[in-house]
């Protein structure tokens, strides 16, 4: 009788850690600290066409911002349209009319939501009024 006891004893408590294990492993709540640390995007610039391309790539990581020469500028504009460069507000420039195409695309993910983003555009002048900083790879 005894021994039946302090098995339904033993088992009782087993449950109860096995509870509290369950409980306290729960995952909190990500900070805003722990979320700008998921905010990352593989970029690459492809200039020309397929047959005789010049592509540079790079990783940007905005907490720090890090990456290319304007990580910060580029995070910040990102940050403006939820990580969505396609939303990104248009730079009024004076762009020349010389086709000289570059494409780009953007992979990775922003806030936690994947980010796939990709464009040709006719030049230089016209992917910066478009996208700002974040393509911005070259010196």
């Amino acid at each position: 009788m005894t021994y039946t006891l302090t098995t339904k004893a033993v088992r009782g408590g087993l449950l109860a850690a096995a509870a509290l294990l369950a409980v306290g492993a729960a995952p909190a709540p990500a900070t805003a600290q722990e979320s700008r640390v998921s905010d990352w995007l593989y970029l690459s610039v492809i200039r020309g066409d397929a047959r005789s391309s010049d592509t540079s790539g790079t990783l940007l990581m905005c907490d720090p911002p890090q990456g290319h020469r304007r990580a910060a500028e580029a995070c910040t504009q990102l940050d403006a349209v939820h990580g969505d460069i396609s939303r990104m507000p248009l730079k009024h420039a004076y762009c020349t009319m010389v086709h000289a195409p570059v494409t780009v695309h953007a992979r990775g993910q922003w806030r936690g939501q994947p980010v796939d983003y990709r464009q040709t555009f006719s030049n230089d002048c016209e992917m910066e009024a478009r996208t700002g900083a974040v393509f911005a790879l070259d010196g």
